[in-house]
């Protein structure tokens, strides 16, 4: 290894999401590579991404990139499904570094199913996306997929209550079709509804299965900065927080839903 790449290996690993979403993809890979050091940018300020127009959601990724690239970052994992289906091709045309993404995991969902009835909870931007129509057309078979878009519940996140009776409500509107379809896996196509598992779970019940995918993502990025020569081998695992929107909001749903902690939250005042 060069000491070029060497210097560039002690970088940190910047992850973005609307919000709080990306938490449960921040915490898959704390697991999987716990000597990095991770700058998280909640831009909550502007959530939820899932009612925003392409033009926007491009602005807003290309901004935050921006701050990630005078971070000098090594890599960037796009931590939201919708600024995947949105923005992650231009992303890798315009960056050299290991750009990681999230989407709905389809592929896994039909190899575990055992009656071919899967739901997807997703975002309206998600599941309207040619991304998507192209991983259900690549992956999805013989499979009987029942797609849900589940406006309201990131809004509920995003505001610390995850346990409302409004989020309990609009479960079981969203769910209750889902099952009635007989389905028995659900995927959790939106960084945000991981933290809402314990819910899901008693509503589901135990015959279905919860997929989301953080690990599989901490495992390409693991695999990505190993080809590039970038994974870190001197211990760090330091982690930064940094948001758009009020600094002592989002620390204390850092705390809530991480379960980490307050932590230094530091407000981006520009991102331009």
């Amino acid at each position: 290894m060069t000491e070029e790449v060497a210097d560039e290996a002690l970088r940190a690993i910047g992850i973005f999401d609307s919000g709080v979403g990306g938490l449960s993809v921040l915490a898959s890979i704390r697991s999987q590579l716990p000597k990095e050091d991770l700058i998280y940018v909640a831009d909550s300020a502007h959530a939820p991404y899932g009612d925003k127009s392409e033009a926007q959601l491009l602005e807003r990724v290309e901004q935050i990139c921006n701050y990630l690239d005078r971070n000098q970052v090594k890599a960037i994992v796009v931590a939201c499904n919708t600024a995947t289906a949105a923005t992650v091709d231009r992303l890798r045309a315009q960056h050299a570094m290991p750009i990681v993404a999230i989407e709905p995991g389809i592929k896994p969902a039909v190899a575990a199913s055992r009656n071919g009835r899967i739901g997807v909870m997703a975002t309206r931007h998600m599941l309207a996306s040619s991304r998507y129509q192209r991983l259900l057309e690549a992956f999805g078979g013989d499979a009987q997929i029942v797609s849900r878009a589940c406006p309201g519940l990131v809004e509920e996140i995003e505001a610390g209550r995850p346990d409302s009776p409004k989020t309990g409500e609009l479960l079981q509107q969203y769910l209750g079709p889902m099952l009635a379809e007989g389905i028995d896996t659900l995927v959790l196509g939106c960084t945000h509804y991981p933290l809402l598992r314990p819910q899901i779970a008693e509503i589901c019940g135990p015959d279905v299965q919860l997929l989301d995918t953080g690990e599989p993502v901490a495992r390409q990025l693991q695999a990505r900065l190993e080809q590039s020569g970038l994974l870190r081998k001197e211990a760090g695992g330091q982690e930064q927080f940094v948001t758009s929107g009020a600094p002592e909001v989002f620390a204390a749903q850092v705390q809530l839903l991480f379960d980490r902690g307050l932590r230094p939250v530091r407000e981006i005042q520009e991102l331009d």
